[in-house]
């Protein structure tokens, strides 16, 4: 059965990408397809086949599909700043729809195993009064959350959690990102964590000198995403 996911994130700068990359790894490693989608990026790079974004490509690296670049990013901007107002300057449409059209071409691939990373936090603003928390609203898709684990992130959490849980859509499982490993009473902060947020943890990823899918692989487990 094909299953997709909706990466989100406490903050920007947590680590999204890293966690999504690492969970695709693991994936695979049980022999899974794979699929992926960025479908917007801002703070991408010119290059001679067009606007890269780090991020995106990364998430591509890890696609055990075929994939062109504009299919897992369909909408890259280079300023690095929030894609609404990137988008905005760009004269692109960054409503709901035209993002969702390019998604849904990626999960009709049928991979086993889809990750839609979103930009950002949950609330970031797209068109209008859209946010891009209407995205997976949209999609219906369950949602994965990123705890970037520093001063602050249980709050974080706990008010994103919230918003997902009031969007109506399921959180299917949370991933600690030891970004501060100088985090006060870290242990503590993981345990609170742990009591209050209402899915499984899939994982504690401490700060890695090398943070490669395959070394953020090895501190994952995907049992509450891919069981049966």
């Amino acid at each position: 059965m094909a299953r997709a996911y909706f990466v989100t994130g406490t903050d920007t700068e947590i680590g999204k990408t890293t966690i999504a990359a690492g969970l695709l790894r693991a994936a695979r490693r049980q022999g899974l397809s794979t699929a992926a989608a960025k479908p917007v990026a801002s703070g991408c790079d010119q290059t001679p086949d067009g606007l890269r974004n780090g991020d995106a490509l990364a998430l591509l690296g890890e696609c055990s599909l075929p994939f062109r670049y504009e299919e897992v990013n369909p909408l890259a901007f280079a300023p690095a700043i929030a894609p609404h107002l990137a988008a905005r300057e760009a004269g692109v449409d960054l409503s709901v729809a035209a993002l969702a059209a390019p998604v849904r071409q990626v999960l009709a691939k049928g991979a086993d195993f889809t990750l839609v990373e979103g930009a950002g936090g949950w609330r970031v603003p797209l068109a209008g009064a859209e946010t891009l928390s209407d995205l997976p609203i949209a999609l219906g898709l369950p949602v994965v959350l990123v705890v970037g684990v520093r001063l602050g992130c249980i709050n974080h959490a706990l008010l994103t959690v919230e918003a997902i849980l009031r969007d109506g859509l399921v959180l299917a499982g949370w991933v600690a990102n030891v970004v501060d490993p100088a985090t006060s009473r870290l242990e503590e902060n993981l345990a609170t964590l742990a009591e209050r947020l209402p899915a499984p943890c899939l994982g504690r990823v401490p700060r890695l000198a090398e943070a490669t899918p395959e070394a953020v692989a090895d501190h994952l487990d995907l049992a509450a995403l891919v069981r049966e």
